[in-house]
């Protein structure tokens, strides 16, 4: 009998789509579902960047090259010399979304059975590029109570062994929304040219920082040859189907490695690149109202949370998610009970269950993920669904909260008054 690869057993479902089915046999019996699962911005794409390939002139849609457009990549270098980060266009390769470039991190600078260090919660996907890569995740957790702030150094050095090869750090974080400080990536610098550690670097979500100033991890000297920037238009220029992302890092033989990765898969988008480049010519101030709606959003979401009885949800510093604790015991559970067995006026909520952004097990079993991107009438409506959700949920905990728990909310809710 023909057998399914290990490989193929060992890939987890994504928590952000996996209750996708329910969501659709709800629709389909009439109630509407608030999107609160996904990173799908409804902010609007610049039109300038789809109009720029609407007239883009193009008898033969050709193959670019594996790196991408040198036109597109000396576009980026102006780009990231706005946010402070100097490069050039031979240290940039363009990749099919934010993804690709993960994974060529992943598969040039680990070994299969090497292992990766991730504070937790973390993106979800990260597991699958580990089990693509036949990488080991080793998962450091961060705390809701402290609103998932970089964990102690001490924590890191207890779980580096011969087999760590790297850590990877997202700021502003997926799924936390939480904002590195300058402290906190200067304690990343130090314990990777300690241990001779890559620092793999999402930033995915730099434009979003609410709280404080974003700082790249190629803002901090002396890491060269340790940093591996992974980036994307998608979240930035709300072009998530756009699927173009940037590869980059000052290492040349990372560089190098990577770049026999991307010929092995011809090139990336073509039409995205040209999107690419347009998006490079928008103003700096066209991020001034996706942010400030963000902003209004998020306010509203982590106000009408904290005061749901039994639930808290520290005030995100960036991106557009929050990590909210509920009065639940499986947030599995509950996530599709949301879709199979409520409704109110005909609406419910489709949420994250947060296990999937842990590594280690039993963790998230109270907490989902929230993506902000629906507009405030909508996110209204989603928080009214849910705070009557967790009145009628048959599996709601009733355990008296903590001292800390209060002072928590109470904290989290002043922080957007």
């Amino acid at each position: 009998m023909l057998q399914i690869s290990q490989r193929g057993q060992e890939m987890p479902a994504s928590p952000i789509r996996k209750l996708v089915p329910y969501a659709e046999a709800a629709k389909k019996a009439g109630t509407k579902v608030f999107h609160l699962n996904i990173g799908q911005p409804d902010i609007e794409t610049p039109p300038s960047i789809l109009d720029a390939v609407r007239k883009a002139d193009i008898p033969v849609l050709e193959y670019s090259h594996s790196a991408g457009n040198e036109s597109y990549r000396r576009k980026l270098v102006s780009y990231y010399k706005s946010v402070g980060i100097n490069v050039t266009y031979d240290q940039i390769i363009i990749t099919t979304g934010g993804s690709e470039a993960i994974m060529f991190g992943f598969f040039c600078c680990l070994n299969p059975g090497d292992e990766v260090i991730i504070p937790e919660p973390f993106y979800a996907n990260y597991n699958g590029f580990a089990v693509e890569a036949g990488v080991k995740v080793v998962p450091i957790p961060s705390k809701i109570e402290t609103g998932f702030a970089l964990p102690p150094i001490a924590d890191f050095e207890k779980v580096i062994t011969p087999a760590t090869k790297a850590i990877i750090v997202c700021s502003p974080n997926n799924p936390t929304g939480y904002l590195y400080s300058r402290q906190e990536m200067e304690d990343l610098k130090t314990i990777c040219l300690n241990h001779n550690l890559y620092l793999f670097s999402d930033e995915a979500y730099r434009e979003f920082s609410y709280s404080g100033d974003y700082i790249s991890a190629m803002h901090l000297s002396g890491m060269d040859e340790q940093v591996v920037l992974m980036d994307t238009i998608s979240k930035r220029y709300s072009a998530c189907g756009a699927r173009l992302g940037a590869f980059v890092t000052k290492n040349k033989a990372v560089y190098n490695a990577a770049m026999k990765f991307a010929q092995a898969r011809l090139s990336p988008p073509g039409l995205a690149q040209i999107m690419g480049e347009a998006a490079v010519d928008l103003p700096a101030s066209y991020f001034d109202k996706p942010k400030a709606e963000y902003i209004a959003r998020r306010d509203l979401l982590v106000k009408r949370l904290n005061a749901m009885p039994g639930v808290f949800c520290p005030n995100p510093g960036g991106a557009f998610y929050a990590m909210a604790k509920l009065p639940i015991a499986d947030s599995d559970h509950f996530c599709q009970w949301l879709l199979e067995s409520f409704s109110h006026n005909g609406q419910t909520v489709m949420l994250a269950p947060a296990t999937g952004f842990y590594g280690t097990p039993g963790l998230g079993k109270d907490e989902v993920r929230l993506a902000y991107v629906l507009n405030l009438k909508d996110l209204s409506d989603a928080m009214d669904c849910l705070e009557k959700a967790l009145e009628e949920y048959p599996g709601r905990t009733l355990a008296a909260e903590t001292g800390l728990a209060v002072e928590n909310r109470q904290s989290a809710i002043g922080n957007v008054q």
